[in-house]
């Protein structure tokens, strides 16, 4: 019997139809980000999952990510102008703006999720201290360090002792997406079955606020 239909009697059994039309799994979300890194390296758009207002919000988020790995790459850069660092500089601060905006995005998107198969929960249900949304965006972060150390790994470029200490660290980081993608999968089924409360963290960021930040309102003369 395949794996896919096991989960799919599992979970029959486990939670009433409602619940079950929207029940995430966290593997499809794994399985997103990862082909969306080489899809994106190798300038391939991705089919847009339409039937999943979710994992479209993933693939968003994900996507801003994607940009930041590869402006800072050329922050780092010892060989780019000073007009270069300054426009990559401007673009970090808004693409990690826009991720942080889609991490909140996706918290409210499975809030809609639990209103809409009537879940609530328990009386006596805890928070939790990360919201899914943030683990998604952990994930994420991973499945660009996964691909990126598998890239070192086809170098020809290297000495024996990086690609080793290379495959260290890929093992680390597989270990760490699979024990990620456990814990979160432990985390929605607990919210899903009302065992813990689900609240979208508003992280208010002030910085690009330029009414909230004095150096962006602040008089021109008065910040020389």
């Amino acid at each position: 019997m395949s794996g896919s239909s096991v989960d799919s009697q599992f979970f029959q059994l486990c939670y009433p139809a409602e619940v079950l039309q929207v029940m995430i799994l966290i593997q499809r979300i794994v399985q997103l980000q990862s082909l969306s890194v080489i899809r994106w390296h190798q300038s391939i758009e991705n089919d847009r999952p339409d039937e999943d207002d979710l994992l479209e919000l993933v693939r968003q988020q994900h996507q801003f990510n994607y940009l930041l790995w590869h402006e800072e790459d050329i922050a780092r850069s010892r060989d780019v102008s000073d007009a270069e660092i300054a426009r990559v500089k401007r673009s970090i601060d808004r693409y990690n703006q826009q991720r942080n905006d889609m991490i909140e995005r996706v918290d409210d998107q499975i809030t809609l999720m639990l209103d809409r198969g009537n879940i609530v929960p328990t009386g006596a249900a805890p928070m939790n201290t990360e919201t899914p949304g943030s683990t998604i965006d952990r994930l994420s972060i991973l499945a660009l360090r996964i691909y990126h150390l598998r890239e070192q790994l086809e170098r020809r470029d290297v000495t024996d002792a990086h690609l080793q200490t290379v495959q260290q660290k890929l093992a680390i980081c597989l270990l760490q997406q699979d024990e990620l993608a456990l814990s979160l999968q432990q985390l929605i089924d607990a919210i899903f079955s009302g065992h813990k409360r689900h609240r979208t963290y508003r992280q208010l960021k002030m910085y690009n606020d330029p009414t909230l930040n004095p150096y962006l309102y602040r008089d021109p003369v008065a910040r020389a």
